[in-house]
């Protein structure tokens, strides 16, 4: 039996009548996706663009606010955002104009700039810690820190929990399997061992994070506040509390990647739970939409990375194997000033929570109305309707919950109306543009579709 509860073959003809009515409205996707195979690998500019649901890559012509419009002259509501990228909308007016701005002023000269200095004073007030650095990308961030968290600790295991979610870092390719930690499935052209200085422990669990720490080789612990690559997962109550005490006791330092739980609130988690992080690590978003990365340290830390350095070369200029030459480029530090000032506000967190919190309800009252057991997460602006009866307390039970043609048959039958989710789970997320409106529509049509799903003979296991 499947975990949602619906039988695959049921599944298999409400998909195959999606495939179908999907290529007769995309003429011009399909035409693209057929040149792009000429001279990109898999038809696609990155691999993963061929994984949603569609039978071909829906090519997009122009994206604003919360819409975007495809190459065959389709309007769609985007309730995923880029995956988070663009968070507070596609284009908003600050960015653009901040873009046409520094356009004729320079893109990138390993300078910096007065935007840099700024950016810093906005990133110390918001997130409480005194310094910063600038990268091109949160998994730029998460290797830069944890190469820090070796230097200062002089220790080399790092702890993750399993099924977690910091980019693509190779030592967190790594997950928990019955207390052994293995290498992720599916992980391509790995040339040493994961496992030798990486561990993986479940989330919420309590005992094996002390046990884990508690051998005095742990680094750090890299983590998400609540989970959410896996398929959401909030922490217990009290569960980032113990994360920082325990971190504390053993002699380990605490990394909070707050890339996709940025959603909360305009402090993320860090703030709103007091989560006091060595290390603070911030992607996609702080830029709106333009590629930069963050990561913040306390005072302490910043010490600790001063006599890091002495050790290392008594003669040493630079941070090996850190940063890149269009790391804090002069576009990137001008869009995230604009974004700081003037995009990712308390007004906008204002607007997306309440209406995500609508979404939320809807969910529920759609899996109450279909008797399905199902559930729902929220975080802030994000939600999730998961295939399980209890929301899932770490990533093996949220990968549990699984059932992949189920969830793509559902956003493809959204996206033959007009309606993106998130392509991987079936997570959402609004924002400063999304409308009331918005919402009830994408409530009414995953209610249209469960209504076709259930109706085919034996769709129920």
């Amino acid at each position: 039996m499947t975990a949602s509860g619906i039988s695959p073959a049921a599944v298999e003809v409400f998909a195959q009548k999606q495939r179908q009515l999907f290529l007769q409205a995309n003429p011009k996707s399909q035409a693209l996706a057929e040149r792009a195979r000429q001279s990109l690998y898999g038809g696609v500019p990155m691999h993963w663009m061929a994984d949603w649901s569609t039978p071909v890559p829906l090519f997009v012509e122009r994206a604003k606010g919360a819409r975007f419009y495809d190459v065959d002259g389709h309007e769609y509501i985007d309730f995923c955002l880029g995956d988070t990228g663009s968070m507070f909308g596609h284009s908003p007016e600050p960015i653009a104009q901040a873009i046409a701005e520094q356009g004729n002023r320079g893109l990138t000269t390993m300078l910096p700039g007065e935007d840099a200095v700024v950016c810093g004073e906005l990133l110390a007030q918001r997130f409480g810690l005194p310094y910063w650095q600038v990268t091109a990308t949160a998994t730029d961030s998460n290797r830069y820190v944890l190469r820090w968290a070796r230097a200062i600790t002089q220790r080399k295991t790092l702890l993750v929990f399993d099924g977690c979610y910091h980019g693509t870092v190779d030592d967190v390719m790594v997950r928990d399997r019955d207390g052994t930690t293995v290498a992720r499935s599916g992980l391509i052209g790995q040339a040493y061992d994961l496992t030798q200085y990486s561990r993986s422990i479940p989330f919420n669990d309590v005992a094996a994070l002390e046990a884990a720490l508690a051998q005095g080789d742990v680094c750090a612990l890299l983590c998400e506040p609540a989970m959410t690559n896996i398929g959401m997962v909030l922490p217990e109550p009290g569960f980032m509390q113990q994360c920082r005490e325990l971190t504390r006791k053993y002699g380990s330092l605490l990394i909070i990647d707050e890339t996709h739980t940025i959603s909360t609130d305009i402090g993320g988690c860090t703030r709103l739970w007091h989560l006091d992080p060595d290390f603070f690590v911030l992607g996609k978003p702080i830029a709106g939409g333009v590629p930069c990365g963050i990561f913040g340290c306390s005072a302490a830390m910043a010490e600790q990375m001063n006599q890091a350095r002495q050790r290392a070369s008594a003669n040493s200029h630079g941070h090996s194997g850190m940063g890149t030459t269009l790391s804090a480029n002069a576009l990137a530090m001008h869009c995230m000033r604009a974004n700081l000032e003037q995009v990712m506000t308390p007004a906008a967190y204002a607007h997306m929570l309440p209406l995500a919190k609508r979404l939320a309800d809807g969910f529920r009252q759609l899996i109450s109305k279909h008797q399905l057991k199902w559930s729902v997460t929220e975080l802030g602006a994000r939600s999730e309707f998961q295939f399980c009866a209890v929301s899932p307390k770490t990533g093996a039970e949220a990968e549990a919950a699984f059932h992949d043609e189920l969830q793509m048959a559902l956003h493809l039958y959204l996206i033959n109306r007009g309606i993106l989710i998130t392509p991987f789970h079936n997570m959402t997320l609004c924002c400063p543009s999304t409308s009331a409106a918005d919402v009830d529509k994408l409530i009414s049509t995953l209610d249209q579709a469960l209504d076709e799903l259930l109706a085919i003979p034996g769709a129920r296991e």
